[in-house]
């Protein structure tokens, strides 16, 4: 009985955990900016496989956690990132050969403090 138990705890546990991590790539696909999504989600597959022979129950809870407030903050983090939405850059693909802009122009955000 006792091992049926364990093994039903790392069940549930490799279970939230796989959840977890499904739910931080969806959050990050939800950021308006391309090197932000990018980064999001190299981030959190990059912290999954560093962590991924961890055996630690502890450890393993402390990660959950750690997890759990970063899906929170990128939960905030997204939002706030909608308000301030650009053009897509070349690399998110589209329509490709098409200028956005009024007569055919190019549109670019000036830098501002050169000029």
């Amino acid at each position: 009985m006792a091992s049926q138990a364990l093994a039903t705890a790392a069940d549930t546990s490799a279970f939230s955990v796989r959840s977890l991590y499904r739910s931080l790539l969806r959050q990050s696909n939800q950021f308006a900016n391309y090197n932000f999504r990018m980064y999001a989600r190299r981030r959190t597959r990059d912290a999954f496989h560093e962590h991924q022979n961890e055996s630690d129950s502890r450890r393993i809870q402390e990660l959950v956690q750690k997890g759990l407030k970063d899906l929170q903050m990128m939960k905030r983090q997204t939002i706030v990132s909608q308000f301030y939405q650009l053009d897509r850059l070349v690399v998110e693909g589209g329509k490709t050969g098409e200028e956005s802009g009024n007569h055919g122009g190019i549109v670019r955000q000036k830098d501002t403090g050169w000029d």
